[in-house]
């Protein structure tokens, strides 16, 4: 369940470390745990933040981070905006 394929005909795949829902889920308990429902993270501050230093999801790479994002907007938890100097998120 952590191998993605990256082209039909199966020539090059992307294993992950956990699939995008599981860092979603990582990334909205972080989120509940700081009391940040309702507040708005660029890309850039939930990745090399100085308040995500601790957690697993610092340092992800942005395509993963934005799929995990997207895994949470589904399940209407956020929303993913696009701010003046690029993307960013806010947490219902």
């Amino acid at each position: 369940g952590n191998l993605e394929w990256l082209d039909k005909n199966k020539t090059s795949f992307l294993i992950m470390w956990r699939r995008p829902e599981e860092w979603g889920k990582l990334i909205y308990q972080w989120v509940l745990r700081n009391g940040l429902t309702n507040s708005v993270f660029t890309l850039y501050e939930l990745a090399s933040g100085d308040d995500t230093e601790s957690e697993e999801f610092h340092g992800l790479d942005e395509a993963m981070l934005l799929r995990g994002l997207q895994a949470l907007q589904q399940e209407h938890k956020a929303e993913i905006i696009t701010l003046d100097d690029g993307r960013g998120v806010k947490f219902f």
